[in-house]
Formats: C-alpha cells, sequence, structure tokens
C-alpha cells in the first residue's frame, strides 16, 4: 500500500507529518527521515485500530485489502 504524506519544517526544528487519506494520522521527527519512519509506524497502528464501537448494530464490518 502507498500513501502520500505531507511533511511540514517546524520552527523550532524537525519536522511533523501527517497522511491526508487518514484523518487523525500525525507524528513527526528530528529528521526528514525520522519523520517517515514515525509516521510509517503511525499509519500501521492507525490501521489496525479496531472499528469504532459506535456503529449501530445492523452495520456490517468487512477487511477489504488495497
Amino acid at each position: 500500500m502507498k500513501l502520500k504524506v505531507v511533511l511540514y519544517k517546524e520552527d523550532d526544528g524537525g519536522y511533523s507529518v501527517e497522511v491526508p487519506a487518514l484523518p487523525g494520522c500525525f507524528s513527526q521527527g528530528d529528521s526528514l527521515e525520522e519523520a517517515l519512519a514515525n509516521i510509517k509506524e503511525a499509519i500501521e497502528c492507525h490501521l489496525d485500530e479496531p472499528a469504532p464501537s459506535s456503529l449501530p448494530p445492523e452495520a456490517i464490518v468487512r477487511e477489504v485489502e488495497v
């Protein structure tokens, strides 16, 4: 799977990074390389989270591979 990430150079040093396709998926690092490594880990954690429990009882949850 390939996802686009957006990196921002921070005023106080380092970089913050977000994944537009995964709302709420953010990370940071002291260097570009560290920020990219950290966002990969954040993406894995984000994708491993279970479906929200606020779904109605009639909702059907399935996994799809992309």
